[in-house]
């Protein structure tokens, strides 16, 4: 009875010592600025890193996007490798929360040992056996905040695996779009030379042109399809990139040709402050902060004693008749305390370990801040930009057109030679897959804005607004 009420003396001190060594967990400062430099007018209502962020692309107004979308969620491998990773980063969690409760264990055995002198004998053992390591300096609870952290560190490296590989397909399917309608531009352009080239033929053999003006033509006309053809490169590419991001073979995918284009949509970008708040590398990184933190805890904690109480309980005979009787019950009971004397330094040398994993955490930490910064900026910069220099562009589309026109009375009436027709023309041409491949990059920037904002919005939780 005297064993039995130490035993429970034993742990209510234990309980009743118990801390958790190391420093308790701040959230490193960092420099926010009150406002983005590109864009300051623009507002997003509290975001958060763990709100849904919906089926963003759809901003975009594509059907066939928003298919592809649908499935890049359920098929990309990348996001099965970030998925099946943060469960692992669950299950660790739950190993290190095993450390806080006892163990316990049944056994049984029959044990036949003999000397030269006493002849052989037979003993009969069956019981069961528990222990538990008391946390007296948080060891084991700092170990489960640790792990704690990191799942939300990986919880937040899926959503950003996610947020990655949608907007990749978004890119790639928009600039698709822009190549099917550079490539329908281009045929385009190269039906006009042809009936250019009938034309001058026409003309070449009444004797009103010369045989200069034929070969003017038919160059201008070969070097544009050369042109349409060679579009067909790069939209395979996109097309296979696009199927591998739905973790479909390139073989057995193909997308129809299509020239409609999306608009470029308003996407109001959100205050800087915010901004923490919702991208998931930055939530990721703030996360492994505060495991690092909690492993100088689990450092600290090996300075001091650690406290195991185990028992066992069970019947223990050299007869099998008399094996499960009063007689035969054995049990023990008992507290071991442990000091590591000396070890060389490693323990100290583990806490300075922990100490700058921590340090190298803060910094990583603080550096992501500002890569989402800059990403944020930079993409504002190329919306603002880029909408001007297509303003311009397309003014020098239509003053290109009416270059043309005049260009090709003045040759019909003999005053301007041919060359000047195909300068003209080549020069529309130019100016028109410019202003394709401008409104190309402005699709690009925002569905990278978009990104660079932690993903899209919903009316509900994310209320954008113009001051």
């Amino acid at each position: 009875m005297n064993v039995k009420l130490s035993f429970a003396l034993t742990i209510l001190c234990a309980m009743l010592v118990s801390c958790a060594l190391g420093p308790d967990y701040r959230r490193p400062q960092t420099v926010t600025p009150q406002a983005y430099k590109e864009n300051k007018d623009w507002k997003i209502a509290e975001p958060r890193d763990n709100v849904a962020r919906g089926k963003w692309w759809e901003i975009f107004a594509d059907t066939q996007l928003n298919a592809l979308a649908d499935k890049v969620n359920v098929s990309n491998q990348t996001l099965r490798v970030a998925e099946a990773q943060y469960r692992r980063s669950q299950a660790l969690v739950q190993s290190a929360r095993a450390g806080l409760f006892p163990t316990v264990a049944a056994v049984a055995g029959v044990t036949r040992s003999g000397s030269g002198t006493r002849g052989a004998a037979t003993t009969y053992d069956v019981g069961a056996n528990a222990g538990w390591d008391a946390d007296i300096w948080g060891r084991v609870s700092r170990t489960v905040e640790s792990n704690e952290a990191s799942a939300a560190a990986s919880a937040a490296d899926l959503e950003s695996v996610r947020l990655l590989v949608q907007s990749e397909l978004v890119i790639n399917y928009l600039q698709l779009r822009v190549l099917d309608t550079q490539k329908k531009l281009l045929d385009e352009s190269a039906a006009a030379f042809a009936k250019s080239l009938q034309l001058t033929q026409n003309r070449y053999k009444a004797g009103l042109a010369g045989r200069v003006d034929v070969a003017q033509a038919e160059a201008q006309l070969k070097s544009t399809q050369a042109q349409s053809i060679d579009t067909s490169v790069q939209r395979a590419q996109l097309e296979h990139a696009i199927a591998v991001l739905l973790g479909a073979s390139p073989a057995e995918f193909a997308l129809p040709v299509a020239t409609v284009i999306a608009a470029i949509p308003a996407i109001p970008a959100g205050l800087p402050s915010e901004l923490l708040e919702r991208r998931p590398d930055v939530a990721a990184a703030e996360r492994r902060v505060a495991a690092a933190n909690a492993q100088i805890g689990v450092a600290k904690a090996a300075f001091y004693p650690s406290l195991t109480l185990s028992g066992s309980a069970g019947y223990q005979s050299s007869s099998f008749a008399r094996w499960l009787t009063a007689p035969s019950r054995v049990w023990s009971l008992g507290p071991d305390l442990a000091l590591s004397l000396f070890d060389g330094g490693l323990r100290k040398a583990l806490t300075n370990q922990a100490i700058a994993s921590y340090d190298a955490s803060v910094a990583t930490y603080r550096q992501t801040v500002l890569g989402a910064f800059q990403d944020v900026e930079d993409n504002l910069a190329a919306l603002r930009i880029l909408e001007q220099e297509a303003q311009v562009q397309l003014e020098a589309v239509a003053a290109a057109r009416q270059s043309v026109d005049l260009t090709v009375n003045q040759y019909k009436a003999g005053i301007v030679s041919y060359l000047n027709v195909v300068t003209v023309q080549t020069t529309l041409l130019t100016n028109e897959r410019t202003a394709l491949a401008l409104l190309g990059r402005r699709l690009t920037a925002a569905a990278q804005l978009v990104r660079a904002l932690g993903g899209g919005w919903t009316v509900d939780n994310h209320v954008a607004q113009r001051q």
